[in-house]
């Protein structure tokens, strides 16, 4: 009779324990950021007043001194010989006077189908000081700082297309010295690879007209380090695709209008959460954590996406489709831009712009405002910023100037 009854206990005990299966779920983080981010993020603000006063767009806009930045292939259209562009942006100019961004580009049209050309970009991040004790009368200041140096070639294959190549040496000394012993400038180089179309001027009911298209891919290049143990970095790496028309009503009056897009090749992060393996006590399949009794837990496991740890050409093409919320949220990277430009004569220019990014994606949206001056071969141009987000642009009521001297304007005839 003792036998039997132990039999039974042994029975009940094990149908007990089948009842509660071992279970493995992944709790995701609530706290995952779905903005990309990237090193250098200098590289993707508009160095230039006027792609500024048009919503900070340049791939397809009709060529000017400053198309290094955004598209070089348009070198190869350009009536003018060469030119000098110098441009001056204040950052954070509500808090600070000493952040800005400065640029200095040389562009010449070697022959009828080819061209390049050559521009230095600086972010300085401005003066800051340090102490290290209270009795310390002089403090230690550092400056950090971005720089780019770049070179172009545009070449024309045919009447109405060209293409353009430009290599770029990127370095960033953000390092406080002898605050952060472990920590070096970083520096890599990228290749931008572009193209862009201008029609022939046709004539239409009541003006003529003109079609310009664009595409570039920019910041091709590896990932970098700030320091020896730190993370690899990616860079901007950011498709533009751009088109845009020409209303020519007569000599003296020209509208233009532009259209562009922007994504970045950079893969987006993860969800990531913590995976638990589990005996299901209640049997419903779900991680009671009242209830449930937990075996064992791994933190930062993939809950959704796929893992951003890879090479910067994998990534470029990962980053169409590894968007954790799928196609939905690969639009929401997708930024755009309107922009119109009013020309006078040659002479006078009005320009107004919009600028969008997804809420989920960095927030960035805002009006601009431009003008531009032409006397004699020296280019003034001028932009202004308002943010329309609840996430206030650095560039808030920011005036940005550009300086452009044209040598040997009309050298050559394209319309």
């Amino acid at each position: 009779m003792k036998n039997k009854l132990l039999l039974l206990l042994a029975f009940a005990f094990i149908y007990k324990l089948e009842a509660q299966t071992t279970e493995t779920t992944i709790i995701p983080n609530s706290n995952d950021s779905r903005v990309i981010t990237t090193g250098m993020p200098f590289l993707l603000i508009a160095s230039d007043a006027r792609s500024a006063g048009m919503g900070d767009m340049g791939v397809a806009t009709s060529v000017d001194a400053y198309s290094q930045q955004w598209n070089s292939s348009k070198y190869a259209f350009s009536e003018t010989k060469s030119g000098i562009g110098l441009t001056y942006t204040p950052y954070l100019g509500k808090l600070v006077n000493d952040i800005f961004l400065g640029g200095l580009t040389y562009y010449n049209r070697i022959d009828e189908r080819s061209a390049f050309a050559g521009s230095f970009r600086y972010f300085s991040l401005g003066d800051i000081d340090f102490v290290e004790n209270e009795s310390q009368v002089t403090p230690f200041t550092v400056r950090p700082y971005e720089m780019a140096l770049d070179a172009s070639y545009a070449l024309r294959l045919s009447e109405r297309f060209a293409m353009s190549v430009a290599m770029r040496y990127v370095r960033s000394d953000l390092k406080l010295t002898d605050f952060q012993a472990d920590s070096t400038p970083a520096s890599t180089f990228g290749v931008d690879i572009s193209g862009y179309y201008q029609s022939e001027e046709e004539a239409y009911a009541d003006f003529n007209g003109r079609w310009r298209g664009g595409f570039a891919i920019q910041n091709i290049g590896p990932k970098f380090k700030y320091d020896e143990g730190g993370q690899e970095n990616f860079q901007p790496t950011n498709l533009r695709l751009g088109g845009g028309f020409d209303f020519i009503f007569d000599d003296y009056n020209k509208v233009s209008l532009t259209a562009e897009v922007t994504k970045l090749l950079v893969p987006t992060p993860p969800i990531l959460g913590d995976e638990v393996t589990y005996v299901d006590v209640d049997g419903n399949g779900e991680f009671d954590e009242d209830i449930d009794t937990e075996l064992s837990r791994t933190s930062n496991v993939i809950y959704k996406g796929k893992s951003d740890d890879v090479g910067f050409f994998k990534g470029m093409f990962q980053s169409f489709g590894d968007a954790p919320g799928g196609f939905k949220e690969e639009m929401k990277e997708i930024t755009w831009a309107l922009g119109a430009e009013y020309m006078y004569q040659d002479a006078f220019a009005f320009r107004a712009g919009y600028f969008h990014e997804s809420e989920e994606k960095g927030a960035r949206q805002f009006m601009a405002l431009g003008a531009g001056f032409k006397a004699s071969v020296v280019n003034i141009d001028l932009s202004y910023l308002f943010s329309t987000s609840q996430v206030q642009s650095p560039l808030e009521g920011t005036l940005r100037f550009s300086l452009t001297f044209n040598i040997g304007a009309g050298a050559y005839t394209e319309y």
